[in-house]
């Protein structure tokens, strides 16, 4: 008996679409063949406050590849999840993360600003995410303002060690940052886990620059103003990979798209992958 090719299979389904139900299919598909990692940055947080278990349980539910997490320091040594080196505007307190203890930040309502529904909504831990997220969804940690927290590389290198992910497998765990010292440093920590470098600076795009980067670093990330398909095209050609933030609209999706990036990193993963 003849076997049924693919096409002759999918066809009568495909003529039972609409026109706009058959577009949606092929670009679910050519996304997927695409293969671009989604990056929900600060979590989900087009719909959820920011580094907060809402919005990065979201971007788990919306099925992205990696939630995004900023990593700074209490001024007790506690590892937090906070972007702003100030609590100020995403939560009801005032002052530097540094200048506060674990205690006054976890007392912090991290979610009403974003809407009443998130109210109590708290500044998680980085031993939290990683209990709560390794294994379920990849990480891409930056170190954010290292140069405020001396000594912080050592601290997210030994937590990521106390778990065994310092030989994280398929490339699950990255860290970044816009310090390239500071990579350097995790570089010579934590050999094996993929870096990436952050910058919004066009002198860091030259050939030279690049080679440098390609030293230390598996992954240029930078913000998508500066993307085109040259730059895409240098950053392979230096062995490196190339995830562009940070995406709050279709049109910046769909840019990034075209210029054959390898990850996004976006506030909407639906921006991205059109199956959410």
């Amino acid at each position: 008996m003849r076997k049924t090719s693919l096409f002759e299979a999918v066809l009568p389904f495909t003529l039972l679409l609409s026109p706009f139900q058959q577009a949606f299919a092929s670009e679910t598909t050519a996304a997927e063949l695409r293969k671009v990692d989604t990056v929900a940055h600060r979590g989900a947080s087009g719909y959820a406050p920011e580094n907060t278990i809402a919005a990065f349980d979201k971007g788990v539910d919306m099925k992205a590849d990696y939630i995004e997490i900023d990593i700074q320091r209490s001024k007790d040594g506690k590892l937090v999840i906070i972007h702003d080196t100030k609590v100020d505007r995403t939560t009801d307190g005032t002052g530097y993360v540094k200048d506060l203890t674990l205690e006054q930040i976890r007392s912090l309502d991290a979610g009403s600003w974003k809407g009443e529904q998130f109210k109590g909504e708290k500044i998680p831990t980085f031993d939290e995410i990683l209990d709560r997220y390794h294994g379920k969804i990849g990480i891409l940690m930056e170190l954010k303002s290292p140069e405020l927290y001396p000594g912080i590389e050592e601290m997210v290198a030994q937590e990521l060690k106390e778990r065994n992910l310092d030989k994280p497998q398929n490339e699950k765990i990255i860290i970044q940052s816009f310090n390239f010292e500071s990579m350097k440093k995790i570089n010579s920590l934590l050999p094996k886990v993929p870096i990436g470098v952050l910058t919004s600076n066009r002198a860091d795009t030259t050939e030279q620059a690049l080679r440098e980067f390609a030293s230390y670093a598996d992954y240029f990330n930078p913000s998508y103003g500066i993307v085109t398909e040259e730059l895409v095209n240098q950053v392979h050609a230096n062995g490196m990979k190339i995830q562009s933030w940070t995406v709050r609209s279709h049109e910046a999706a769909e840019f990034l798209l075209n210029m054959n990036v390898d990850g996004i990193i976006t506030d909407y993963p639906d921006f991205v992958d059109p199956r959410n």
